[in-house]
């Protein structure tokens, strides 16, 4: 079992930086995939960016490439996601989420938290 839960969301301005942190609990974090997600108001919930279990991969599309990051400090049960030069499509409620492997596809990621929401002000 994988428990976590987000922090960092809040309200920016367009241009602005933000880092959202994802606690994982359990002995095991490091042997999991860890990615992030979103969902807009009214819209379905979209990858964002996944990382491996060491770190050495990391998998975004080109919707964020280049502004999101996404990072992971195994030491600390913590996944992390910098992103810079938000704009207000970022808006979002932002969810980790825990998986054995490396993929975009949402229905695979077996644990999930309760999300954080970001709001970017034009």
């Amino acid at each position: 079992q994988v428990q976590l839960v987000e922090s960092g969301g809040r309200l920016v301005q367009a241009g602005a930086s933000l880092r959202l942190s994802c606690a994982a609990s359990g002995r095991t974090f490091s042997s999991y995939v860890m990615a992030w997600f979103r969902q807009a108001p009214g819209k379905e919930r979209e990858f964002v960016a996944a990382i491996s279990w060491s770190g050495a991969s990391t998998y975004n599309p080109g919707s964020v490439k280049g502004r999101f990051t996404i990072s992971r400090d195994n030491a600390k049960n913590t996944v992390y996601l910098q992103m810079n030069s938000l704009n207000p499509e970022d808006t979002a409620v932002y969810y980790c989420a825990a998986d054995r492997i490396l993929t975009s596809k949402q229905d695979e990621y077996d644990y999930w938290g309760q999300g954080t929401q970001v709001t970017v002000s034009s």
